[in-house]
């Protein structure tokens, strides 16, 4: 038998132990079946017997896995209860990128509800690479964007959760020609050059996911700038330079601009919840539930046949095992 148990794997046994069945089960915990069976499998391993007799039609304990209930639940009572007491130290921070955006900060409320024992706070950290970089720093615990987009070396110390694909959309002049069709076409960018937060340190995702985009199509990134912080400045830049922005479909109204869906195709923006490898806080279950049960009441992760993601993303944003 190991010396190290991971609870994970308890949880995994007791929930089939409570529910002698391995989908309602798994739907329990938020996890795939098969990942739920791997554990399970995983845990008998360990303790070097068999916890359950499974049949086509039926799963019942054996008189070990009848023997290891009481056990199970008391080892993850005592966990839940040294959690909660250093939970109460410290908010879970999540980065939000900024205020306003519809996917975190529907997570996030979410996640409250569920959990309004514990502060889950929100931050501002304005690109999953800056928060990435806090993330694994310890400095944060949690953010939202596209996971695919991240350096290699970052993504090694991180996990994540897909939550949507997110429709972009161009942010234009009030003016601007393209204002006048309710949805713009990406043909009809073709020849302009469009912002996409080039230069800025905390959101090179961001501007590779453009790149991509607009790769064959005559569709310029603009050159990297100073980023415009707070709606007065963002208006003013705007109105100088008349400079259309890439953004998601959630994107807070600016002044002085009008938000137009992109089609034909229609370009998703890949967004997962990121965490460190490891993280262990009370609420933190809450925000990955929370994420999970939006995105299936929106339909969040349903790709639609016309959405157009790269294929690096493809992966990334596929269901877990």
């Amino acid at each position: 038998m190991t010396a190290d148990l991971d609870p994970r794997l308890l949880r995994a046994f007791l929930a089939v132990a409570e529910e002698v069945h391995f989908t309602r089960a798994a739907a329990r915990l938020y996890v795939a079946q098969q990942a739920l069976s791997r554990d399970v499998r995983r845990l008998e391993r360990e303790l070097g017997a068999e916890l359950f007799v499974r049949t086509t039609r039926q799963v019942t304990l054996t008189a070990d896995g009848a023997r290891l209930v009481p056990y199970a639940r008391r080892v993850l009572q005592a966990q839940e209860e040294l959690l909660a007491v250093f939970g109460q130290a410290r908010a879970l921070l999540v980065d939000v990128n900024s205020p306003g955006l519809g996917t975190p900060r529907r997570v996030l409320h979410r996640a409250r509800a569920l959990a309004p024992e514990h502060e889950l706070m929100a931050r501002y950290e304005s690109g999953l690479t800056g928060a990435a970089g806090e993330i694994v720093a310890g400095r944060l615990d949690a953010s939202f964007g596209r996971f695919a987009g991240l350096d290699p070396a970052l993504r090694a110390g991180l996990d994540h959760q897909p939550v949507r694909y997110e429709p972009m959309a161009i942010l234009l002049p009030e003016d601007d020609p393209l204002a006048e069709s309710d949805r713009v076409p990406l043909a009809a960018l073709a020849g302009r050059t469009v912002y996409a937060g080039a230069g800025n340190a905390r959101t090179p995702e961001w501007t590779d996911l453009a790149h991509r985009l607009f790769e064959g199509r005559g569709i310029t990134v603009d050159a990297p700038a100073p980023l415009a912080v707070g709606d007065e400045e963002f208006r003013r830049i705007m109105a100088k330079t008349r400079t259309p922005v890439l953004v998601v479909i959630d994107f807070p109204a600016m002044p002085g601009t009008v938000l137009r869906p992109l089609i034909d195709p229609v370009p998703l923006s890949p967004v997962s919840l990121v965490w460190r490898k490891g993280l262990v806080h009370p609420a933190f279950d809450a925000l990955r539930r929370a994420a999970a049960e939006v995105a299936a009441e929106e339909g969040w992760l349903r790709r639609p046949s016309d959405g157009w993601i790269p294929a690096i993303d493809s992966a990334t944003m596929a269901p877990r095992n």
